[in-house]
């Protein structure tokens, strides 16, 4: 016992010191206090010319995102597209295969790229069941002495609301997302990154199961589980109902950078075990759709690849949402 409480004293005294500087250490789902105490010395040691109010704000920002991550089960699924009834009802989507002959089904995806059904085994690992809020993104720019984005747009009243904490980060490049997972993931001590290509797929389709849409039942239930169609902008991250495994959004709200280069004959090279994309390339690949798309692009299995980065704006349907590379319980 005596042991216990010296092992303890190192993790209490911060807090002390903690609480006299900034207040209390915000408190957490899925981390004990000396983790969070840790997280918070990491911060005030890679960012010491903060003030204590923005060293909180990182802190909470780390803290949350972890707290967000759901954990997925790893396993085997047949990715890519496995192919629909051809005339069917997004509103009362059947259970696959539709008591039709597999063969004789048609595309999901309008794209030949992701035809090749191929098999992949996936370790488990965790994926953040929100897309990264705004706000949390303002953090991290401001963290590194980097101005927010769009500021002066933010000044004008009437495009205020296209700038709500809540909703999904815009992004200008993959570079960016990439960044900002790796920054919470150095921060946290955790190996937080982007997902894979096919950890994305797994996850939205409920652990690799034939789903048409990645929702809660596999149909669209317009205001319910899916935005309405001609939705005009994009909505906080944590709107409308989580697919089974508690993951909001896959599809209708922003499209997510996923880690993987794009190769448009990568299904038919995929090595079986949590693949990672092809080696090198020239675009990378996003999933889902975005809010002023149809609902036929909210499929799981469609493949998306970026065009060039743009060099002065950042798209508000082109978010990400980051993954914990683990097995292991926080």
């Amino acid at each position: 016992m005596l042991r216990q409480l010296v092992l303890a004293l190192p993790a209490m005294m911060f807090l002390v010191g903690c609480e006299a500087e900034s207040g209390p250490l915000p408190n957490s789902k899925s981390l004990t206090p000396e983790k969070v105490a840790s997280i918070a010395t990491t911060i005030a040691k890679k960012y010491p010319d903060l003030s204590s109010e923005l060293r909180g704000k990182v802190l909470n920002t780390v803290v949350q995102s972890i707290d967000n991550m759901v954990f997925v089960e790893g396993g085997q699924f047949d990715m890519g597209d496995f192919g629909w009834i051809c005339e069917y009802d997004e509103k009362d989507v059947c259970t696959w295969p539709c008591g039709q002959d597999p063969e004789q089904l048609c595309n999901i995806s309008r794209d030949g790229n992701d035809d090749f059904v191929h098999p992949v085994k996936l370790s488990s690992y965790y994926l953040s069941k929100f897309q990264t809020r705004l706000g949390d993104f303002d953090v991290f720019f401001i963290a590194q002495g980097k101005p927010i984005l769009d500021n002066k747009d933010r000044e004008q009243e009437d495009l205020k609301h296209l700038y709500a904490p809540n909703l999904p980060a815009p992004t200008q490049s993959w570079q960016e997302a990439k960044d900002y997972c790796l920054w919470v993931g150095q921060l946290s001590g955790y190996p937080v990154d982007l997902p894979t290509e096919a950890q994305w797929e797994y996850a939205a389709r409920s652990r690799g199961q034939h789903v048409l849409f990645p929702t809660d039942n596999g149909s669209l239930n317009f205001g319910r589980n899916f935005p309405v169609k001609s939705g005009g902008s994009t909505f906080a991250v944590d709107s409308f109902t989580p697919n089974p495994l508690g993951i909001y959004n896959l599809s209708g709200n922003a499209t997510d950078w996923v880690n993987d280069w794009y190769g448009k004959d990568y299904y038919q090279q995929s090595p079986m075990d949590n693949p990672q994309g092809p080696k090198t390339g020239t675009q990378r690949v996003r999933r889902g759709s975005n809010y002023p798309e149809g609902p036929i692009g909210a499929a799981p299995v469609v493949r998306r690849w970026a065009d060039a980065p743009s060099k002065d704006a950042h798209y508000p349907g082109t978010s990400f949402r980051c993954a914990v590379q683990t097995d292991k319980s926080f």
